[in-house]
């Protein structure tokens, strides 16, 4: 049997609207001082899917994950790209 406190966070959890697409990009968000702008060059460069992108100096390090050719497994790409 359920407790009534869980119950009750159920039906409170029910109760909050759902997350409104804007159909803005959901992928890289923009922050100033960032690597978003490296990360979607290399999206865009390379096809694959942005798995991170972190700032390392005066450059970022984006890993991006590229499909394989064929029946051929993905795989990961590390990229360094100048701020």
């Amino acid at each position: 049997m359920a407790s009534p406190l869980l119950i009750s966070a159920l039906a409170a959890s029910l109760m909050l609207p759902a997350p409104v697409d804007t159909g803005a990009m959901r992928d890289v968000v923009g922050v100033a001082g960032d690597c978003s702008n490296a990360a979607a060059q290399v999206v865009a460069q390379t096809g694959g899917e942005l798995l991170s992108a972190k700032p390392d100096g005066d450059s970022c390090v984006v890993t991006v994950l590229v499909p394989g050719n064929g029946n051929a497994r993905p795989r990961k790409v590390t990229v360094r790209v100048p701020m």
